[in-house]
């Protein structure tokens, strides 16, 4: 039987913000233990593996909420307590996990010796819980600021590094201008319907004859503005090759997967919550942002010949992709987004897992041509490599294919052919880019300038398990993809406002 959670009564918000407030208070255990420990060199190890109980902590009430059928007793106010939320969090909490694995022996070899990284990022995976939960825009924006606050730290945490710095720098200055138009949109919005509840929004549009409002479609432009930053959708992702070059790896990859699907969350249930009958003044835009970002961040992909670089440009024309999902303004295109996001995050963490072995000292210097011969000294991790290769491009048989057809057939459902050919012909485009990796580790001889790569490989303990996991994981979702899938639709069945579904008034 449904678990109904009363969420006028402060008990009730207490219990439906149980996963947040768990990962609050360890987040500040965690910082106790750091300020007591920060002189010990092996500190951040064992603060790393806190971290991993209070994330899979919260990943299993999360996963309870979501098999006891927790549900509000009456209209969501200021958190979720539906099924996009239970799913979200998950994928979230993956992504953290599988960071703080990656992170274990990598911050020790970099001499990054900084126990408070692991309660930064908890702190950040609370935000994001908060942006995927959010049921009012105030939320959403405090849930933003949490997120973002904590990341410009960790982008910057190598201190002896001016590329470190100046990725913090840059990620800060343009965040904080981000949320500028973020909040000034939220306002915008409050004004046009007086109300920032997600739900009331919904009712108050299909009601109250506000799709035409000026001052609502300004709201919602100044909106996309905001996200589109947070995403790296085209034109706003100027800062996304600066600032994965310049932070840990480790941070590169939670950034590139797991703080992006948080941005993407947010961003569908406002389309799909309260503007999803309103698609008129918010789909020709999103259609636009989806084309460029999909066509410019796959096309300068081609140019980079730093494998870093590389993979921070996928991540814009992936964000193309995901924009896609959004552009349906369906329960469709979400659960598309949903299978979307969790393999995502397992091929680009695992890339970056990968990356991470293969360099020394940011590993921004690692060109493409560095890997060629990599197979004959190291062919398991040439294979992961390649099937990570693959699995971005969407090659047959890899959940990265899967997942584009899950979009392609939410953007077919609502009849946006075109955008479904310009997805596909970008997936083209990227096989310039991904396809090279493969070839030089299979099909060429050793490079002088790193004759000895595979020899310097150091790919052990945690990360090592992360990598396997994720090629498993990859291959055998994208032969029996069934479950996942049903998964994901049921992820995104309570995503419509109840006040639209009842047809009542809340």
């Amino acid at each position: 039987m449904p678990v109904a959670i009363d969420l006028s009564a402060p008990g009730g918000v207490a219990l439906a913000l149980l996963p947040e407030i768990l990962l609050t208070v360890w987040a500040c255990v965690l910082l106790l233990l750091a300020a007591w420990q920060h002189r010990d060199p092996d500190a951040h190890r064992r603060i790393g593996g806190l971290a991993l109980v209070g994330l899979v902590a919260a990943l299993v009430v999360m996963v309870w909420f979501w098999k006891s059928g927790t549900r509000p007793a009456g209209l969501p106010l200021m958190i979720a307590l539906d099924t996009f939320r239970y799913a979200g969090a998950i994928v979230f909490l993956i992504g953290a996990i599988l960071t703080v694995l990656l992170s274990l022996r990598y911050l020790g070899r970099e001499r990054i010796a900084v126990p408070e990284y692991y309660a930064l990022l908890l702190f950040a995976v609370i935000g994001m819980l908060l942006m995927g939960g959010a049921a009012d825009l105030i939320v959403l924006f405090l849930g933003l600021e949490t997120m973002s606050l904590a990341v410009y730290v960790l982008a910057g945490i190598k201190r002896r590094s001016g590329t470190s710095a100046e990725a913090a720098l840059k990620y800060f200055l343009l965040g904080a201008f981000a949320s500028g138009f973020l909040l000034y949109g939220i306002a915008l919005i409050y004004g046009a319907t007086g109300t920032t509840n997600l739900t009331v929004i919904a009712f108050q549009l299909s009601d109250g004859g506000l799709q035409d409002s000026a001052l609502l479609s300004i709201g919602v432009a100044l909106l996309l503005v905001g996200f589109g930053f947070k995403v790296a959708a085209v034109p706003f992702h100027m800062w996304v090759p600066d600032v994965y070059d310049g932070a840990p790896t480790p941070i590169s990859g939670f950034m590139a997967a797991a703080v992006k699907a948080a941005g993407f969350a947010a961003l569908i249930r406002i389309m799909v919550t309260a503007l999803g009958e309103s698609t008129a003044v918010w789909q020709g835009a999103v259609w636009w942002l989806a084309v460029i970002t999909m066509l410019i961040g796959n096309l300068i992909a081609l140019a980079q010949r730093r494998l870093k670089r590389m993979l921070a440009y996928s991540s814009i024309g992936h964000a193309g992709y995901l924009l896609v999902a959004v552009t349906s303004g369906t329960p469709a295109g979400a659960s598309a987004f949903l299978f979307y996001a969790l393999v995502y995050t397992l091929m680009t963490i695992g890339a970056f897992g990968l990356l991470a072995a293969l360099g020394r000292d940011g590993e921004s210097e690692v060109l493409i041509d560095d890997l060629s011969g990599l197979a004959a000294g190291r062919p398991w991790i040439s294979f992961a490599m390649a099937v990570f290769m693959l699995s971005l491009l969407g090659f047959p048989g890899t959940a990265g294919f899967i997942g584009k057809w899950y979009i392609l057939s939410a953007a077919i459902g609502t009849g946006q052919w075109l955008l479904a050919v310009i997805l596909v012909l970008g997936s083209v485009v990227s096989a310039g880019y991904y396809l090279p990796v493969i070839m030089n580790m299979y099909m060429r001889e050793p490079v002088e300038r790193r004759p000895d790569l595979s020899a310097s490989v150091d790919l052990v303990g945690a990360a090592r398990g992360v990598v396997a996991t994720a090629v498993v994981l990859l291959i055998l979702l994208g032969v029996w993809p069934n479950r996942v899938l049903d998964l994901a639709v049921d992820g995104s069945r309570d995503l419509r406002a109840p006040a639209l579904v009842t047809g009542t008034s809340p």
